[in-house]
């Protein structure tokens, strides 16, 4: 009996492939270049991937990472979801090359119809090619399209926006929001880079949904203003990702993995189907816990909207061995 490849091994022997026709130093040049356009603070009308060559490059140094995020908080969701619900449909809003469709299919498999809309037509192609590797995929359609005010979707089960809302300004990006609010029959799910603008980003996504009647799904126990105190502190959790060698090479070191830190937000129309059983967590764990010698510390974000911490002690027994277990962005039981 053979295993079959998970979904990121699939996804990461089909980037490699990508680079065989590309000099390791022009993929390592154009990504280097890519970041610094991509950490710029003015967003663009215009797509910043130009061509097969930086789009190659850059999917094979970010989609990894993108891929892992997105999954981390699709799971999330799916914990709190009815046991029996998955997503008829999907659209991804600023899609690229289709990171979000690969996570999606990894946590509910089979095939759906999908449509990834994005505006750089490279991107769509590459997006495209790799989707002939994963045959969930082998009907989505890739669309062209100018995410910002002008943006329309039609009807779908789910909406995912990841790592794109940085990328317009802030009247395209509560206009983006509205419009996958329209949208999302069952849900919309929003990921953003785990910095405080990314967060900041994730939060006001938040704040829209909820407006337009959807319920918090994850990774807040609740649908109440969040906790964290504007620019105090923010959200945010951490996917490993295995690092290929152009990580490597453009990164330096020699380490196998590398931690992405991301915010999200996944939110349930209300009515609808993805709302009706709705377990969001009783808690969640917000930091890394620190284990100490007899004691597990948690931070922990409760369903009643307060930030809490809490000392788990081998006194505790079943639970303490549940802490020392526990990881970062993991549910907890309620006190």
């Amino acid at each position: 009996m053979h295993d079959h490849p998970s979904p990121a091994d699939t996804l990461r022997a089909a980037l490699t492939g990508l680079l065989e026709d590309l000099p390791p130093r022009a993929a390592a040049t154009a990504v280097d270049r890519l970041i610094a356009n991509y950490r710029g603070d003015t967003p663009t009308g215009a797509p910043i991937l130009r061509d097969r060559a930086d789009v190659a490059a850059y999917a094979a140094y970010r989609m990894p990472a993108t891929f892992e995020a997105v999954h981390a908080a699709l799971r999330a969701f799916a914990a709190a979801a009815p046991a029996d619900w998955a997503p008829a449909a999907h659209t991804d809003i600023g899609g690229g090359t289709g990171a979000a469709t690969w996570a999606v299919g990894a946590t509910w498999p089979g095939e759906r119809p999908v449509t990834v809309l994005d505006w750089a037509e490279p991107a769509l192609a590459l997006g495209r090619e790799l989707a002939g590797h994963h045959p969930g995929l082998a009907g989505a359609r890739w669309q062209r399209a100018r995410i910002d005010a002008s943006l329309t979707v039609a009807p779908t089960a789910l909406v995912t926006i990841s790592y794109v809302l940085g990328e317009l300004t802030e009247d395209d990006r509560a206009r983006v929001v509205d419009v996958a609010a329209r949208a999302a029959t069952d849900a919309v799910v929003v990921v953003e880079p785990g910095t405080p603008d990314g967060y900041a980003r994730v939060i006001a996504a938040r704040d829209r949904l909820v407006a337009a009647g959807f319920r918090v799904a994850a990774p807040c126990p609740h649908s109440d203003t969040c906790p964290i105190v504007p620019g105090a502190d923010w959200c945010h959790f951490s996917a490993r990702v295995s690092r290929s060698s152009l990580h490597r090479r453009v990164k330096g070191g020699s380490l196998a993995y590398e931690d992405e830190k991301f915010s999200y937000v996944a939110a349930v129309r209300d009515p609808g189907p993805a709302a009706e059983g709705l377990a969001p967590a009783a808690r969640r764990v917000v930091r890394k816990p620190q284990i100490r010698k007899g004691q597990v510390l948690l931070d922990l974000c409760d369903g009643d909207g307060v930030l809490r911490k809490a000392t788990v002690t081998k006194r505790h027994g079943a639970l303490y061995r549940e802490a020392r277990d526990a990881d970062w962005g993991d549910a907890w039981p309620g006190a």
